[in-house]
């Protein structure tokens, strides 16, 4: 496949990335992620999805959230709840499922390789239908932990499993380098006002 015909779009499912790179021991460096695979063909788009929660006006991931849109990133966001389990402990519930699956369904004619970034065996029937319209599918996550972070249906069904450590080299942040925006690289909970996704950004 020619570097032209191999058009690419990036799936962050950003907790689950966020959660698994943390596993890992490192945060992710947006800027450094969407140049590495610039180099490996066009990316028509790089969407970046996360739940957030409804009440929630400001939080740290905000600086985050505000740069992806500056930066090459299409942000996505879905209106979650805030809640304490029977043991006590916070939970939020939310999913980002959905948005994903429709978006890259929509755009499955118009690229030839997706790269998923999830271990949610969840995305398994959607990887599956986006490999029947003729799309090379990269799921990013690791095997690496204990237990691993990727559901073993999903990793079986991609076409390219690339374990997220191999990456680290290649856009892990620099420890040094200002926290402010990149630290909050990894919060599950984004930090933005909830907002419908208009359609003239698909």
């Amino acid at each position: 496949m020619s570097f032209r015909s191999n058009r690419i779009a990036l799936f962050i499912d950003g907790a689950n990335l966020h959660a698994t790179a943390k596993t890992l021991g490192f945060d992710i460096d947006y800027k450094r992620l969407l140049k590495e695979f610039e180099g490996r063909g066009p990316v028509l788009r790089a969407f970046y999805y996360t739940a957030i929660i409804e009440d929630q006006e400001y939080s740290s991931v905000r600086p985050l959230t505000d740069w992806l849109n500056y930066n090459g990133y299409t942000v996505v966001t879905r209106a979650a709840k805030e809640f304490i389990d029977a043991g006590g402990r916070r939970k939020v519930k939310g999913s980002i499922h959905i948005e994903l699956a429709v978006d890259a369904m929509y755009l499955a004619d118009q690229i030839d390789q997706m790269v998923l970034f999830s271990g949610d065996g969840d995305f398994r029937s959607l990887v599956e239908a986006v490999q029947r319209r003729g799309v090379r599918v990269t799921v990013i996550s690791t095997i690496s932990s204990q237990p691993p972070m990727i559901a073993d249906e999903l990793r079986r069904q991609a076409d390219v499993f690339t374990d997220l450590v191999e990456l680290q080299s290649s856009f892990a942040r620099d420890p040094s380098a200002r926290p402010a925006r990149a630290a909050s690289s990894s919060a599950a909970v984004p930090a933005v006002r909830v907002a419908k996704v208009s359609p003239s950004k698909r």
